[in-house]
């Protein structure tokens, strides 16, 4: 790699504001933010909208809302069987 054109990559704590999930992964995102983590070292803090503690697909309240495929709706739609 090239030197002095990519991001820092370090260790951040990304939080789920919807659930107060909270889990640390390496990234080159930056933030102002900062919080102290289990192991006693202090962070970036990212916060997020969502993640797998409450995507619908993981953690199983997702919807079926189409059953059957397009050629299903369109006999259904036009009342043929």
């Amino acid at each position: 790699m090239k030197k002095d054109i990519h991001p820092e990559y370090r260790k951040v704590v990304f939080l789920d504001t919807s659930s107060d999930f909270k889990f640390l992964s390496g990234s080159t995102q930056t933030s102002e933010e900062t919080i102290e983590w289990e192991d006693g070292n202090t962070y970036p803090l990212i916060r997020t909208e969502i993640s797998s503690a409450s995507h619908p697909f993981y953690t199983g309240k997702q919807k079926a809302d189409k059953v059957g495929g397009r050629v299903d709706r369109f006999k259904k739609k036009y009342n043929m069987k």
